[in-house]
């Protein structure tokens, strides 16, 4: 018999509290660097004239891309109707909203003079992909918000599947803009490219699942509840068909860019350039971020351990931060080609490899918006039932119950 799951609030001790202050810590030294910033100015900063995304929009991309892959467990449960995920919906919801929350923060926090941000809501020029992407953003919190009130309503229960399907198109069609700002900024060699808006959005399925994995894992045994292996089982084997599409649609876009002769010399740049967007790509996101998750998680050694699992899923993200700095670091320290098929000569860096060295106060703030994200999920598990009590193999998935054996009075 299929048992009921129960959701409930979590059971917070020491360690909880704990921790939660370590995130306040954190928060409270990225507001302190966004006042040093504020009144020193953005030239405390690695920033020039000729790299102005830094590191502060590494995090934030990073962080706006795993809201929306985060939720793909959700969109398993609902849209694909996959009665296993379906206890992982809310916090697979939850986490989505919470991650967004924390990449726009440390956005916001990084424009400068981030009281003008009203302005950038009242006025919109929808030529800018920038302007779609502020409704986008707003308009995905909403329907996630939608989605987790009919999940946990029992009276809306049955309305679940077409908000999910809202849900779906929605999050795939934010990662797609979010992918298109860099897509469609034709100026920058390493940006131009259509493939930019489909690569993002396999990326978020990726970067999404990993943090949504140790996430669980963390809650669960934080608290002593029980976490099936088959549902990390499927979780993994999901993230390594995550990790493989990853890998073939940066095969895909680098061979394309090589095979144009526009962007050929960005593409040696970064692949064989020696410097350390190359490093980066090569050791961070393709060795260290996909082909050793890849080997943990299917190796019938470290395939089933939890530990080799959650160091995948920290692998995964680490990868994720190096490739999402290369494309956007990487792309602005190649020289601007402002005249194609034209020879340029100034004292203004035409030509010149841009340099940057991330600051202090960026990284911080950067990291702030993950503590912002992980502090607001803890809370809200903490007063709102997000996570089933248990999430035992019986409990998720239980046994068909075998038909009763034929007597022989039913066959008289």
């Amino acid at each position: 018999m299929k048992q009921r799951i129960h959701y409930r609030e979590l059971e917070g001790g020491i360690g909880f509290w704990v921790l939660l202050a370590g995130f306040g810590v954190l928060i409270a030294l990225g507001l302190a660097s966004v006042h040093y910033m504020e009144t020193y100015g953005h030239w405390v900063t690695g920033m020039t004239n000729q790299v102005v995304w830094g590191i502060p929009h590494v995090f934030a991309v990073f962080l706006i891309v795993a809201a929306s892959g985060v939720l793909n467990t959700a969109s398993v449960a609902s849209v694909f109707a996959r009665t296993p995920y379906k206890p992982l919906a809310p916090l697979s919801g939850l986490l989505s909203i919470t991650l967004l929350i924390g990449g726009l923060a440390v956005l916001v926090l990084d424009l400068g003079h981030s009281d003008r941000i009203l302005v950038a809501m009242t006025h919109y020029n929808f030529r800018s992909i920038f302007a779609w992407n502020i409704f986008l953003y707003i308009g995905f919190m909403l329907v996630v918000a939608i989605y987790l009130w009919f999940n946990m309503e029992r009276r809306m229960n049955r309305y679940i599947r077409p908000v999910g399907f809202v849900a779906f198109v929605w999050r795939i069609t934010l990662t797609t803009g979010t992918g298109s700002i860099f897509g469609f900024l034709i100026a920058r060699d390493a940006y131009d490219s259509a493939l930019m808006g489909p690569m993002f959005v396999i990326m978020s399925f990726s970067f999404g699942l990993a943090i949504y994995i140790l996430v669980l894992m963390s809650s669960y045994a934080g608290s002593g509840r029980p976490l099936g292996d088959a549902t990390l089982r499927r979780l993994k084997n999901l993230l390594g068909v995550f990790i493989a599409a990853v890998l073939y649609f940066l095969a895909i876009f680098h061979l394309t860019n090589l095979y144009w002769a526009q962007h050929v010399g960005v593409e040696e740049f970064i692949l064989f350039g020696g410097n350390v967007y190359t490093w980066l790509f090569w050791g961070g996101q393709v060795l260290l971020g996909g082909l050793v998750p890849l080997a943990l998680l299917y190796s019938p050694a470290t395939g089933n351990s939890r530990f080799w699992i959650a160091v995948s899923s920290v692998l995964v993200i680490l990868g994720g931060l190096a490739l999402v700095y290369v494309i956007i670091i990487g792309g602005q320290a190649y020289p601007l080609d402002l005249f194609p098929g034209k020879a340029v000569s100034s004292t203004f860096y035409d030509g010149v490899i841009n340099t940057y060295t991330p600051s202090l106060p960026e990284i911080l703030l950067g990291i702030s918006g993950i503590a912002i994200s992980l502090a607001a999920t803890m809370v809200a598990i903490k007063f709102l039932p997000f996570l089933p009590v248990s999430l035992k193999d019986e409990v998720v998935e239980p046994p068909a119950t075998p038909p009763a054996p034929a007597t022989a009075e039913a066959h008289a």
